[in-house]
């Protein structure tokens, strides 16, 4: 899977999609240290083991770099930056039954939207599977010869070919 680059200075302002995302029950809210085991156990159930140690390094930063969607303190979705990578944006994920609600938009936007104030001109979404809704949301490109990138020797951990 390749990476894609996203201009950070063209980013719509994620406000709108968290008032959306307000009006229909559910709040976009940047992480909190005591969301660790909740998100780490989100990410266990709805995605997979090396998510959530990726996750994890988000709570390393101060501040937080991440996101999250809750519904009655319940975690449906996240985002995170500066885990893989420096300048890179990922993992993300809305629980599947969510998907196409625009919670993942209001979590990239919000993500996205932090690496610029960050000081970051560019983010790297590395290892992109749906590049389709990353070059609708915010434009992002694919990174030429990207295929095989800083997640080489994560697919020789998971088998997958290189």
């Amino acid at each position: 899977m390749p990476d894609m680059l996203a201009r950070l200075y063209d980013v719509s302002d994620p406000a709108p999609l968290i008032q959306r995302a307000a009006d229909a029950g559910y709040k976009v809210r940047r992480l909190e240290p005591w969301d660790r085991d909740t998100l780490r156990e989100f990410t266990l159930a709805n995605f997979d083991k090396l998510w959530a140690v990726e996750a994890d390094r988000a709570f390393l930063q101060t501040p937080i770099t991440g996101y999250v969607a809750t519904k009655d303190a319940e975690i449906v979705g996240f985002g995170v930056w500066e885990c893989t990578r420096r300048g890179f944006f990922g993992p993300t994920g809305v629980r599947e039954d969510l998907r196409g609600s625009g919670l993942g938009a209001a979590l990239l936007l919000s993500c996205l939207r932090s690496m610029y104030e960050a000081g970051y001109g560019y983010a790297v979404i590395g290892g992109v599977g749906p590049a389709k809704f990353y070059e609708k949301t915010v434009g992002a490109f694919v990174i030429p010869g990207s295929e095989v990138g800083v997640y080489e020797a994560l697919n020789e951990i998971r088998g997958e070919p290189i």
